[in-house]
């Protein structure tokens, strides 16, 4: 299984976009500092996951996430799965 998932930094309220098989480490790995991007930003919360079959469509979904480069999309897309 393949997660394409949305944190949002309480330091800044930013988003970060990635992908991993693993969601709970991923996140734990980005509080810890272990991700160079997103070690200036902590803390980071788990807003927003999809899962996928395989890695193909779930990097496709990454990509296409990150270039729309709007946090009014990116919010509505969180709300969209709170309810």
């Amino acid at each position: 299984m393949f997660f394409v998932y949305i944190l949002q930094s309480d330091f800044d309220n930013s988003f970060y976009i990635g992908y991993t098989t693993n969601l709970e480490r991923r996140l734990q790995e980005h509080n810890e500092g272990k991700s160079r991007y997103t070690s200036k930003k902590i803390p980071w919360q788990l807003k927003y996951h999809e899962n996928f079959n395989n890695k193909t469509d779930a990097l496709k979904r990454e990509h296409f996430l990150k270039k729309q480069r709007n946090r009014k999309f990116y919010q509505k897309l969180i709300n969209s799965s709170a309810g």
